[in-house]
C-alpha cells in the first residue's frame, strides 16, 4: 500500500520559515518524480514545486521561486519543502505527490497523493 505522509505544518509569522517533510512508503521513491502542491481555502489546488527522480532537476511556481526549495533523500524515502520568507498568501494545505513522469507541474500527472498538512502564516 502506497502512503505519502506530510508533516511539519503549523502556524508561523510572516517572514518566518517552515520545513515540510513527506515520508513515502510502499513504492520505490527513486522511480518517481515528486511534487508539492497547495490548496488555499476556497481555491483550486495549485502547483508549488517539483523535483526529478534523482534530484538534479527542480521547477517552481513563480510566486515561490527564490523562497521555497524542494529536495529529496531517496535513501530515507523522504521529500522536503523548505519554505522561507513566508507570506500570509502562502497559507494553505500543502500536499506532496508522486509522479511516474520525469518531472511534472500538472496535478493530473501525479499518481499518488498525501493527505496534506496545514500551513498558516499570520501577518
Amino acid at each position: 500500500q502506497v502512503q505519502l505522509v506530510e508533516s511539519g505544518g503549523g502556524l508561523v509569522q510572516a517572514g518566518g520559515s517552515v520545513r515540510l517533510s513527506c515520508a513515502v512508503s510502499g513504492l520505490t521513491l527513486r522511480s518517481y518524480s515528486m511534487g508539492w502542491f497547495r490548496q488555499a481555502s476556497g481555491k483550486a489546488r495549485e502547483f508549488v514545486a517539483a523535483i526529478s527522480r534523482n534530484g538534479e532537476s527542480t521547477t517552481y511556481q513563480g510566486s515561490v521561486s527564490g523562497r521555497f526549495t524542494i529536495s529529496r533523500d531517496n535513501a530515507e524515502n523522504t521529500v522536503y519543502l523548505q519554505m522561507n520568507s513566508l507570506k500570509p498568501e502562502d497559507t494553505a494545505v500543502f500536499y506532496c505527490a508522486a509522479s511516474s513522469r520525469l518531472i511534472a507541474k500538472s496535478r493530473y500527472d501525479y499518481d499518488y497523493w498525501g493527505q496534506g498538512t496545514q500551513v498558516t502564516v499570520s501577518s
